[in-house]
């Protein structure tokens, strides 16, 4: 919405009353105003004024404002659907800073800092996820036999490079070396985190498949490291004499860089085959255990600061490596915003657990809970067939639809509410019928229960209640205003002209205004044909019909201009020398011009008069608001503010 000098929000009609006594200062139109909310805004409007207003003057001015915001809702401005909808977003927009947990936020960020300082040595089996629900159980089941079977004494590798699909550890049967966090998805990294050394995991769940993990030794994180390279490429599939060549280049490269170091960077940019790292001298810039090939991270990490390895092989060619600065393992303060902004994702399974967490935090503390019972009966017709028509059509009927599926304090939530909520869900799988129910109902149980914190936070947070306050009225204010006065003032043409008319004498000039029609020509020709032309056009449309017919053979514009803006018009209306037409015009003329002492017509001063017509409405309108809405002041209470 536009601009808005004060504000308000729309609140839900359950909210709670004032958690402590709030004397009225004023009643308008029925409506009672709180002391702390006039108050609020006394006191924010002194700090914005150079010359603060006294009391009473404010209070007069207060009324005036309450008055329009009492039309506004007469109006039905509060109720309209665009209205709403923006004052929802503000109040959620407000309500936010409060409804987070930074403490739990805090140990997601150390916990994370915590892994970064120790690896561990990790193997897995995998299997991929199917294409449902129903397919995924039997895939657990699958992956729970293997389980088991290494739990009765199978040696684990021979059993992961038989059954896992994790293709890329094929040789070296399921092992991935030392984990380092925030290589692979978070579950998976709790799991190798949370398993004794030797020992076995339980199932993990990641985003494409389910796994079983067990770990070896932990060592301290070796930090991260900087380095350069330079590299001749060798594909899977060269010829025997492509790789002798790649050889050859890489030898003779590093016999350079030996005897001269220094020049590593401008040699890795004219020889090296990684085109994206030779634009900067072979740079890589940081990187982590995991985040290179393990023959590159391994030479990488043998070199001191400063030193060049010999050509190392790797599977995709030759690289010469410069490492180039180390360090160690990021603090929690180092990583803080990164991690921030990962849970925050979707996505990551965290995003799910703040959630959670938010969600029986909200609940412990507004007294609610699911009706399992409940939860179970949905789930049962759901089995049935999934969720689709028959399910909706069964969940609708009256009796059905009119039973509690969750409380919160005294307020009972029916399944109609849940239903609608999930109206546009389909699935013919059972199974993931159930898991739909499950998530969606933790996403309306955590909608209801965020609404009963913002009712809380209008009952209990002064500055929350006074901000939604002050937007909503603010807004009804500005909607109000807009059509009653500064809209209705911009569009009465009649009235405007009327206005002027009533009122010649306000608009005088202390210099003459020249006024008329400018017309620029390409050659003389074209002026005769402009001014034949316009002999019969009338002047309200001379200046459209003149452009279209001379479009590009003329420029033509209305002017009302004092002497010294214009040097052709100058020129022609005030005897000023001879000037010079703009770029690809050879001559100038003007066409019904005159110098005026006082504005002709509104049009002449339209900005002063409509600004002037504006003031007018507005001083009518506030005289009918004050004969129109009963308003009552609490001087007792006023007077303890002096």
């Amino acid at each position: 919405m536009k601009n808005k000098i004060l504000a308000g929000v729309l609140l839900s009609a359950c909210a709670y009353a004032w958690a402590e006594k709030d004397a009225i200062i004023m009643t308008v139109n029925g409506v009672d105003v709180p002391k702390s909310e006039f108050e609020y805004l006394f006191h924010k409007n002194s700090q914005q004024q150079l010359s603060p207003l006294s009391l009473d003057d404010y209070v007069e001015m207060f009324k005036i404002y309450k008055l329009k915001v009492a039309d506004a809702r007469a109006a039905g401005i509060d109720t309209l659907a665009s209205f709403r909808r923006e004052m929802a977003q503000y109040r959620d927009d407000l309500a936010e800073p409060y409804l987070v947990d930074s403490t739990y936020l805090l140990t997601l960020v150390e916990e994370q800092a915590r892994r970064l300082q120790t690896e561990v040595a990790t193997s897995h089996i995998m299997l991929l996820k199917g294409k449902s629900p129903s397919e995924n159980v039997l895939i657990r089941q699958r992956l729970d036999s293997i389980r088991r079977e290494i739990a009765n004494g199978a040696d684990f590798r021979r059993m992961a490079a038989r059954f896992s699909q994790d293709h890329s550890l094929a040789d070296s049967a399921g092992s991935i070396g030392y984990l380092s966090a925030g290589r692979f998805p978070y579950e998976f990294e709790t799991a190798a985190y949370a398993t004794p050394r030797g020992e076995l995991s339980g199932i993990v769940e990641s985003p494409v498949a389910y796994h079983i993990l067990t770990t070896g030794a932990c060592r301290p994180s070796k930090g991260r490291i900087r380095a350069s390279h330079i590299m001749k490429m060798v594909p899977q599939n060269a010829s025997d004499e492509s790789r002798g060549k790649a050889k050859r280049e890489i030898d003779s490269l590093y016999s350079v860089v030996a005897a001269n170091p220094d020049a590593f960077g401008e040699i890795a940019k004219v020889n090296s085959d990684d085109s994206g790292s030779a634009v900067a001298g072979g740079d890589l810039s940081w990187f982590g255990p995991g985040d290179m090939v393990p023959e590159f991270e391994e030479t990488a990490y043998s070199l001191s600061d400063g030193e060049i390895s010999s050509p190392i092989k790797s599977r995709f060619g030759w690289h010469i490596i410069k490492r180039t600065g180390s360090k160690g393992a990021p603090t929690a303060e180092e990583i803080k915003n990164g991690v921030l902004k990962m849970v925050s994702n979707p996505r990551d399974p965290r995003h799910g657990m703040i959630l959670s967490h938010q969600t029986n935090r909200l609940a412990e503390k507004h007294h609610a809970h699911i009706e399992e019972d409940m939860v179970s009966k949905l789930k049962d017709i759901a089995s049935e067939g999934g969720i689709d028509s028959l399910f909706f059509e069964k969940c609708g009927s009256p009796d059905f639809a009119s039973l509690t599926i969750l409380s919160i304090g005294d307020k009972k939530v029916p399944v109609a509410d849940f239903i609608g909520f999930i109206s546009n869900l389909r699935t013919s799988d059972p199974v993931g019928a159930c898991e739909m129910i499950d998530s969606s109902l933790l996403s309306f149980f955590n909608r209801q229960l965020l609404e009963a914190e913002k009712d809380w936070l209008y009952a209990h947070e002064p500055e929350y209640r006074n901000l939604l306050n002050e937007y909503r009225d603010g807004s009804l204010l500005y909607e109000i205003s807009l059509a009653n006065v500064w809209d209705k003032a911009s569009k009465d043409k009649e009235g405007l002209e009327k206005y002027f008319n009533a009122h010649r004498e306000k608009y005088v000039w202390d210099s003459l205004r020249a006024k008329g029609i400018l017309v620029q020509v390409q050659n003389d020709s074209i002026e005769s044909a402009v001014r034949d032309y316009a002999a019969g056009l009338s002047s309200d449309s001379i200046v459209a019909k003149l452009r279209k017919e001379f479009k590009g053979k003329a420029k033509i514009e209305k002017f009302l201009v004092e002497k010294g803006n214009n040097a052709m018009i100058d020129n022609l209306m005030f005897g000023a020398p001879a000037a010079k037409a703009s770029s690809g015009m050879q001559a100038y003329f003007i066409l019904d011009g005159r110098l005026l002492d006082a504005p002709e017509e509104e049009a002449d001063v339209r900005g002063q008069v409509t600004s002037d017509y504006q003031a007018e409405l507005e001083s009518r309108w506030v005289e009918a608001l004050k004969r129109k809405y009963p308003v009552k002041v609490n001087k007792k209470e006023l007077k303890k503010m002096e």
